[in-house]
């Protein structure tokens, strides 16, 4: 008798599997990660075969049988992959295994689609450039770990400057790969930087690649994914949820902009990309190369690295001019004049700029100048932010919105002050002072739209001048020759996050906005607004410094005990009840304080702010024992789980949080 072993994909923390199923003689052929339609309990359920077994502890007259068996299954190794994802970052078989699902698992009817067009930003040549001496022994250095002649490392790290061409290595890369019959994947860090890779795929691999990102429909997604499995496509290009592609015969991952936090997924499991393909290269004896030019200190320290220090067309990087707004007039609002200037001089020699302000809407704070209130949200302990063109206030938590008031409520002043300036603010500001030259918007307002974050970065690079405005999404490894001018406004508003990691990212902000000038013949410059010109993330990032940075920042981390010389882990409980909330994370302290460790510190339980309508408590350990802790956190989570009295709070693990 052949017994299935099924994992249900149902949402239950609390629920333990697999669950043994009798496989009649028509579903003989199942295999480890087939896609199955349960019995489960009063209701069913999709599962997927996690184990094969020829003999159950339950007699056969108890066992169901599956319902039916779906076309489309699973690789063996990404269902590995999957239940590892849910050990690593303590979630749940089900949610581990749901990464790696076909998009649209268990939709029962497909139309016919017409082949998803991969649209791209900027040209791209399909000839191979010829490679300049650091470039090709950067190339060489991963074909020989392709080729096994060197002992496989936990992966190499391409440290080059902006415009070093770290692009053209990847793609010799993926080459050498496909000469050598394995597949690829290529992880960029968000989908607005996928089109331009797209181009360059697109020109010299043709149809042998796949892309996987959120913009596609679900069926556009389904059908790329059975490319990729079945070995019509042999690489894949995508943000994070790539890196479980049904790649055949894996043998390359590449990480672009590896220092990038999006990297990390926000919900369960909160894995981070950039670990599960050093654990899916491990797997697939695969060969992982990370790339940046303002590496994260743990990659600096724990990889090998091949060095591209000097731009390929052998330019300088573009000089960086630090302005002090602390000597600035409050009255010329939140450009400072010399912006003002050099942005006139875009407009009037006929170039680009880009101008980044890391915070959309047109405001982030309305006051009444009479009575003192202020408009917060009712669902969370936060701000609402105004939305001027809109003629909304909005939560940018939770989405509640309200129409814009011009009186207060409270007292019936007119006198409404709007405080700070998000990107919308600079947008108008420049649509005025640099008129009639054309201004662009990159944010999560203007590329909600599908594809419209592809169609925003088209529009800019066809444009012969304007200026692109945005959220940090504008300094994310862009390529557009004709920038002469990059902008960033409030540059230290990072640094006053209360995280450790605020210098680092703080300096690969400001370094990689300064990336975006001076890539073509005019030659470029970069302006930086803070308060804190003193800061060393800013004074490093203004000399290019990122060993200087590096070295400085270890030696913190180093006294202070944080990653990489140790492991973080965050818990955070919410309830609609406070003293809810209150009961279950005492609980939890005392039960980790219990079973943690030897030398693992435990911070908390402390409050966080209130979001949408949930009170939120939060626990910090920090440990030297990784595989110790993360046992012992997930222990306590499962048992505080099954104490119904604690139904109503959910409990968030997050490994290595962001």
């Amino acid at each position: 008798m052949a017994i299935a072993k099924v994992e249900p994909l149902t949402t239950a923390r609390a629920l333990r599997g697999p669950f043994d199923y009798r496989l009649p003689a028509e579903m003989a052929d199942l295999e480890v990660g087939s896609v199955v339609r349960v019995p489960f309990g009063r209701r069913r359920a999709l599962g997927v075969v996690v184990e094969l077994a020829a003999t159950s502890e339950l007699p056969p007259e108890r066992l169901a049988e599956p319902i039916e068996a779906l076309e489309t299954g699973v690789p063996p190794e990404l269902v590995r992959l999957g239940l590892w994802v849910a050990r690593e970052y303590c979630s749940t078989p089900s949610r581990g295994l749901r990464l790696v699902l076909p998009p649209g698992a268990g939709v029962r009817k497909r139309r016919a689609r017409p082949r998803v067009e991969h649209a791209g930003v900027g040209e791209a040549s399909a000839a191979e450039p010829a490679l300049h001496r650091d470039q090709q022994r950067a190339v060489e250095a991963i074909v020989a770990a392709l080729d096994g002649e060197v002992a496989p490392p936990p992966g190499l790290l391409l440290h080059g400057v902006t415009s070093s061409g770290k692009t053209e290595v990847y793609l010799a890369a993926v080459e050498a790969a496909l000469a050598r019959g394995r597949g690829a994947i290529v992880l960029v860090p968000e989908i607005g930087l996928a089109p331009q890779a797209v181009a360059r795929f697109r020109a010299r691999l043709g149809d042998r690649f796949a892309v996987l990102h959120s913009a596609l429909t679900a069926g556009q997604r389904h059908d790329e994914w059975r490319r990729l499995r079945d070995g019509e496509a042999s690489v894949c290009v995508g943000p994070r949820s790539a890196v479980f592609a049904p790649v055949c015969d894996l043998g390359l991952i590449v990480v672009d902009e590896e220092h990038d936090a999006s990297y990390k997924q926000e919900g369960d499991p909160c894995y981070d990309a950039r670990t599960v393909a050093r654990r899916r290269a491990e797997d697939c004896g695969a060969v992982l190369v990370a790339g940046t030019a303002t590496p994260r200190p743990e990659s600096w320290l724990e990889l090998p690295r091949l060095e591209l220090p000097r731009r390929v067309d052998g330019r300088g990087m573009p000089p960086v001019e630090v302005l002090d707004m602390r000597a600035a007039d409050s009255r010329s609002g939140p450009l400072h004049p010399t912006t003002r200037e050099a942005l006139s001089g875009v407009r009037d020699a006929g170039a680009k700029a880009i101008v980044m302000v890391n915070r959309r809407g047109f405001a982030p704070w309305l006051t009444c100048r009479s009575c003192g209130r202020h408009w917060d949200c009712p669902n969370c302990d936060v701000s609402l932010i105004v939305h001027r063109q809109a003629g909304r206030i909005v939560c940018h938590h939770c989405a509640h919105s309200e129409p814009l008031p011009h009186v207060c409520g409270d007292c019936g002043s007119t006198t409404l002050s709007q405080a700070g300036a998000g990107t919308e603010q600079i947008e108008a500001l420049l649509s005025e002072q640099l008129a009639p030259l054309p201004i662009f918007r990159l944010d999560s307002d203007t590329a909600s739209g599908r594809g419209a974050h592809a169609r925003i970065l088209a529009g800019f690079d066809a444009a012969e001048s304007a200026v692109l405005v945005g959220t940090q999404m504008v300094a994310k490894g862009h390529d557009f020759p004709d920038v002469t001018l990059s902008a960033i406004v409030d540059a230290d508003a990072t640094l006053r996050f209360p995280d450790f990691r605020a210098g680092e990212r703080t300096f690969a902000l400001v370094a990689q906005l300064a990336g975006r000038s001076g890539r073509g013949e005019a030659g470029g410059e970069v302006i930086v607004q803070t308060l804190a010109p003193e800061a060393a993330s800013i004074a490093h990032a203004a000399d290019h410094d990122s060993t200087g940075f590096l070295a400085e920042e270890i030696e913190r981390r180093r006294g202070l005990r944080y990653p990489p010389f140790s492991h973080l882990v965050r818990i955070v409980l919410k309830s609609e009840s406070e003293p809810c909330v209150e009961r279950a994370a005492a609980k939890l302290a005392e039960a980790l304080a219990e079973c943690l460790p030897a030398e693992t510190e435990l911070l908390g339980p402390a409050p966080m702010f209130r979001l949408r309508n949930r009170y939120r408590r939060r626990l910090l350990t920090k440990a030297q024992d990784r595989v110790g802790s993360i046992a012992a956190i997930r222990t306590a989570v499962e048992s505080l789980v099954a104490d119904r009295t604690l139904k109503d709070v959910s409990i968030g693990v997050d490994v290595d949080p962001q």
